[in-house]
């Protein structure tokens, strides 16, 4: 008897079983343990194990019964994590690896197989996205560089890293980056590495911007125009480097893009809209929007493991992810 293909169209088993799956299976735990586990990991490849990990232990009868459980799985998790844009991208990148797969073995077994294995090879690539990203923007770094850099980004941190040992020689000046305060980190590691550094505090961004010649920034996720969405404060060194006419380098790996289409900062989601009082709030700065938005217009390129591209080459990156 010819093997069938996994049914999609309608459940076998009920509504309730699906649910067990995913409440027995705490999501949040398990990405939580992924990041404690290894401080080198992003967010979006965190989220991505975890639902490798979900696929692995689900014993679903249907393609429909699995996509359902993964569903569920990453609303609770976009849900239950603050500044949740970068997990999203991975989320979605990895529903998506699903749908582009689920139908392309004729029985169940064989297709859980596949999805599990090529599920941590995905993962094993997103890893290697900052190797490539460090190769990559090397040309961008030069002797007697002066590079500004605001808060702390593992992809950045290996690309200065990796200029380092080249024997590059440059200096950079860190803002400490408030309320994160991840400046600091940024500037200790960097001197840790044997890199000159000087750590100013936020409002000296103008101060300095003239004594620059480029500037640097990780990204939380990048939007489909292109632009960036970062640490608060990325914004308004953007609007500092375009009137100092200095190019702003934004690196960041793939697997960071995401499907939004913000016009403005104003159009980004915040858990701490601003507020106005005439009494001083206890903890203020604690409450204080922790990511802001920088539109395409601002960035000069983008430096990626797919290459370095234009802002407007984010959108047609993020055409080949979903509908190649």
């Amino acid at each position: 008897m010819a093997s069938e293909q996994p049914a999609t169209s309608q459940p076998s088993s009920s509504a309730s079983s699906i649910m067990e799956v995913s409440e027995s299976f705490d999501i949040k735990a398990t990405y939580l343990k992924f990041l404690e586990d290894d401080k080198e990991m992003t967010m979006p490849v965190a989220a991505i194990e975890t639902l490798v990990t979900l696929l692995g232990i689900t014993q679903p009868s249907t393609s429909y019964e699995l996509i359902k459980i993964l569903e569920n799985a990453t609303q609770s998790l976009k849900k239950s994590v603050k500044n949740s844009i970068s997990l999203s991208a991975g989320c979605d990148l990895f529903m998506r690896f699903v749908l582009r797969n689920i139908h392309k073995y004729g029985d169940w077994d064989s297709c859980k197989r596949h999805l599990v294995a090529n599920g941590r090879l995905f993962v094993e690539r997103a890893k290697t996205a900052r190797e490539h990203i460090a190769e990559n923007g090397l040309p961008f770094i030069r002797d007697d560089d002066v590079i500004l850099v605001l808060s702390y980004s593992r992809t950045l941190h290996s690309l200065l890293l990796n200029a380092s040992k080249k024997r590059i020689r440059f200096r950079v000046i860190v803002t400490e980056s408030r309320p994160s305060n991840k400046g600091s980190l940024m500037a200790k590691v960097l001197r840790e590495a044997g890199i000159p550094v000087s750590l100013v505090v936020d409002g000296m961004m103008g101060y300095v911007i003239d004594k620059v010649d480029k500037v640097f920034c990780g990204a939380e996720g990048v939007a489909e125009s292109g632009g960036v969405i970062n640490h608060i404060g990325t914004y308004q060194l953007a609007v500092l480097a375009r009137n100092a006419n200095k190019p702003l380098y934004v690196v960041a790996e793939s697997h960071k893009f995401v499907r939004l289409f913000p016009l403005s900062p104003s159009d980004l989601p915040t858990e701490f809209p601003v507020q106005f009082s005439i009494t001083e709030p206890e903890y203020e700065l604690e409450r204080s929007p922790r990511v802001d938005f920088t539109p395409h217009q601002y960035i000069t390129a983008l430096i990626t493991d797919l290459g370095v591209l234009t802002p407007s080459g984010v959108s047609e990156e993020l055409i080949k992810m979903w509908y190649d």
